[in-house]
């Protein structure tokens, strides 16, 4: 298994408004995130690691102006945090080895595919086409990116 490590070289890369959500815990608005939209097979990878993180097939429309997920591909890389700011109570996604936050997970998601919307901004994610996979190193994950409905 390979090793994902915060990427010293990858923080240097980060726009600014990566670096805002990922590293200060920010919130892209909702409805302008790059990979809303994005409905190629592949799979979505955090920015300053590179640990795989979701899959498009776990990737749905959830009409909240995020990039929503079912699961995680890879739980162990993904660490789940208590957050009480803004006056809430929500739990926080965070990548395990880049320590990236991602964004949220609520307990509102489909029903029929484990009840849960983590809800994730693209400025902390990559986006890696099936196509690309193999040779980025994730030709693990090839079963795990049907096309997206």
């Amino acid at each position: 298994m390979p090793e994902y490590l915060r990427d010293p070289d990858a923080l240097a890369r980060l726009t600014p408004e990566q670096y805002r959500v990922t590293q200060e815990n920010g919130t892209e608005r909702p409805g302008t995130g790059e990979l809303l939209n994005e409905k190629r097979p592949g799979i979505f990878v955090d920015i300053v690691s590179g640990e795989p993180l979701f899959a498009s097939s776990d990737k749905y429309e959830s009409g909240c102006g995020w990039p929503s997920f079912t699961k995680p591909i890879e739980p162990a890389h993904v660490t789940e945090l208590r957050d009480t700011t803004h006056g809430m109570i929500r739990t926080e996604v965070r990548s395990k080895h880049g320590d990236s936050h991602l964004g949220h997970v609520f307990p509102d998601g489909p029903m029929d595919r484990g009840g849960l919307r983590y809800c994730i901004n693209s400025a902390s994610l990559r986006f890696i086409p099936r196509e690309e996979m193999e040779a980025e190193g994730y030709g693990d994950y090839l079963n795990q990116v049907e096309d997206i409905s």
